[in-house]
């Protein structure tokens, strides 16, 4: 097996990014600060802004089309529906791997994402009591 170093890229993680160390190979291998891994960023400094900016993103889009779909008379059930198939996997989608390091300001950005208020109280609260995913609040 061969490595094609023009679509390799090199980052090193923690306090050794900011050393301006030498690339492991001398070829054409790229070194990044961030870069996007089966969905996720990942900065070098293992901050998550960037993740949840673009899943806070995707969910804004997609919570619009929810939107639209409650202006054209969908019931309750089924914008609750839209909500757990589109919505919700967008915001826990490798949860595990970046909720840990998340800041109370990271986290409440993707949290209001649960309070989408719908036609019927009923549905709105049965929505307000998913949990996306469980913070601890430090």
């Amino acid at each position: 097996m061969q490595v094609n170093s023009t679509k390799t890229k090199e980052m090193i993680i923690g306090p050794l990014a900011k050393i301006n160390l030498p690339l492991l190979t001398t070829s054409t291998t790229e070194r990044v600060s961030s870069f996007k891994l089966l969905g996720v960023y990942i900065k070098s400094s293992l901050a998550w802004s960037m993740h949840i900016n673009s899943i806070v993103k995707k969910a804004t889009s997609r919570l619009y089309f929810l939107k639209q779909l409650k202006r054209a008379g969908l019931s309750s059930n089924q914008l609750l529906h839209y909500y757990t198939s589109v919505i919700k996997p967008v915001l826990e989608y490798s949860a595990p791997v970046w909720h840990y390091a998340l800041t109370k300001e990271q986290t409440h950005q993707i949290e209001k994402y649960k309070n989408v208020p719908f036609t019927s109280s009923s549905t709105f609260l049965l929505l307000s009591s998913f949990p996306i995913m469980h913070i601890p609040q430090s």
